[in-house]
């Protein structure tokens, strides 16, 4: 019984005990993931819609920080020269920051500096009265040491603005020597470690060539570097900066593939294959608060995609301006273009003569090459009832075609991007383009088109793709489907603002 009663005790004591506790896991200390930069980004430009503006880059420079800024996303800030076009109205409201002064070889200039914000973006201003009190932009003798001026500016005031970028945003050759200027003197420098540098292509047409003996004298680069900067004999700085930076876009995904044959590259062809790993291409958009047919102070009547109906007032509006007969049932083909050879203008005078005899109505708005302004005022001349051209540039009278006309006219032989044919579509006026460029990513023919495509430059396939847009305007109901989509397309910057985004995140995630 005492054998049986120490068993049980012993059971139950065994049934109380505790489990043996097992060694606690030693704690490992995991890394934690870095939080992904936001892209800080300046964006140095020569030129800034509404401060100056010559064509297209103006207007890039004036919308794109906008929307990017408006995405919560990324911080973009604008640096751009003080040129004399900039008037009162915006400086009396410019905030000086210092001056300083720049070296440009063997020169010291003074720079000084504005801030202003206009639309939630930072502005900022480099003043020097020598380089930028003229009447225009660009084609001045001295261009080159002008924006040698302003691209060292630029990077030599970065301390002094407050705003530290991670990436610099250059645009054509004015501001190519920004990514050769860093890459060169200052990614090593205190504050300025670490930044990724993007170079835009909006026009390969105009790449700042110049003869070796400037490298020294007016770029202040050693002649050492001659080798990495030259092509085609010469100091070419957009090549340059397309070698030194660490990305390069285009404002097209069709010009970007353009760029890589010799019809459309003007030269820099092999270069671009050579870093077609760096090249991506991004359509342009355009500020859809400015070009807004509800909304616009030039236009005669305003508009909508859902009441379209008082777009004909623009119409009736415009041919009592310029005099032409005031006719709702013929097409108005509008144009609002330089005068420039490569606007496709050799193709419009092979088709005009036949176009002409149609039973429309032509207006032309633009100046240029001698060559074209004189015929299109022989145009008007010779048919008064039918055709105007407006040799000048006027931003009013601009909108005011966008929004009378049937038919845009824009033949161009090569187009980077186009923003007329995207402002055009915003008013509810069709394009006929050439496939080329932007044009070939913007607008298309067919059961779901927007637009008129001639398919080759001749004035034979412009004349038939403007013929086929003329007889779809008699189909009334087919016509108004036509503009329908059209004014219904999104060109706004907050969709190629997503995709600068978008790359801008990229190049500090893999930076080179």
């Amino acid at each position: 019984m005492a054998a049986k009663k120490t068993t049980e005790t012993q059971e139950k004591i065994t049934e109380k005990k505790p489990a043996a506790k097992k060694p606690a896991a030693k704690k490992t200390s995991r890394p934690r993931a870095k939080k992904p930069e936001m892209p800080r980004i300046l964006f140095a430009s020569a030129e800034v819609n509404p401060f100056s503006q010559t064509g297209g880059l103006g207007e890039v420079a004036g919308s794109l920080p906008v929307a990017v800024n408006a995405s919560g996303e990324a911080v973009m800030a604008v640096v751009t020269p003080l040129y004399e076009c900039i008037g009162q109205e915006w400086r009396k409201d410019f905030e000086f920051i210092c001056h300083i002064n720049v070296p440009v070889a063997w020169r010291s200039q003074y720079a000084g500096l504005f801030k202003f914000v206009y639309r939630g973006v930072t502005h900022y201003f480099i003043d020097n009265e020598y380089y930028f009190k003229r009447p225009n932009l660009y084609g001045y003798y001295d261009d080159a040491e002008r924006f040698a001026f302003f691209t060292r500016a630029v990077l030599e005031l970065m301390p002094h603005m407050d705003f530290r970028p991670n990436i610099l945003h250059s645009n054509d050759w004015h501001t190519a020597l920004v990514p050769i200027y860093y890459k060169l003197y200052y990614m090593r420098a205190a504050g300025y470690e670490g930044i990724q540098n993007l170079i835009t292509i909006h026009n390969i047409e105009y790449q700042g060539k110049y003869d070796g003996y400037l490298l020294e004298d007016v770029f202040g680069i050693s002649g050492f570097e001659y080798y990495t900067l030259e092509w085609g004999g010469c100091v070419n700085l957009l090549y340059g900066a397309i070698a030194y930076s660490d990305m390069v876009s285009t404002v097209s995904r069709t010009y970007a593939q353009e760029l890589r044959g010799a019809a459309h590259a003007c030269g820099l062809e092999n270069a671009i294959d050579r870093y077609a790993y760096k090249l991506t291409g991004i359509v342009n958009g355009i500020d859809t608060e400015v070009y807004n047919p509800e909304t616009a102070p030039a236009l005669f009547a305003h508009y909508s995609a859902e009441k379209p109906e008082l777009k004909a007032e623009n119409k009736r509006g415009l041919q009592r301006l310029l005099g032409l007969p005031e006719r709702p049932d013929v097409p108005l083909i509008t144009m609002v273009t330089r005068l420039a050879g490569h606007k496709g203008l050799d193709i419009l005078k092979q088709a005009m003569p036949r176009l002409i005899k149609e039973d429309i109505q032509f207006a032309l708005l633009g100046t240029g090459e001698p060559e074209y302004e004189g015929f299109f005022m022989s145009l008007q001349n010779a048919y008064p009832d039918k055709a105007r051209a407006l040799i000048k540039f006027d931003k009013d009278m601009s909108q005011k075609l966008f929004a009378a006309g049937d038919i845009y006219m824009m033949p161009s032989r090569s187009e980077p991007c186009g923003l007329g044919q995207m402002m055009a579509m915003r008013y509810g006026t069709i394009p006929v383009v050439r496939n080329v460029g932007g044009l070939a990513d913007t607008v298309r023919e067919g059961e779901d088109g927007n637009g008129f495509v001639a398919t080759e430059h001749t004035g034979d396939s412009l004349y038939d793709a403007t013929m086929r847009a003329v007889n779809a305007y008699r189909d009334r109901d087919g016509w108004k489907e036509i503009v329908r989509r059209a004014m219904t397309e999104d060109w706004s910057w907050s969709r190629s603002g997503r995709e600068y985004i978008e790359l801008y995140k990229k190049m500090l995630a893999d930076p080179k």
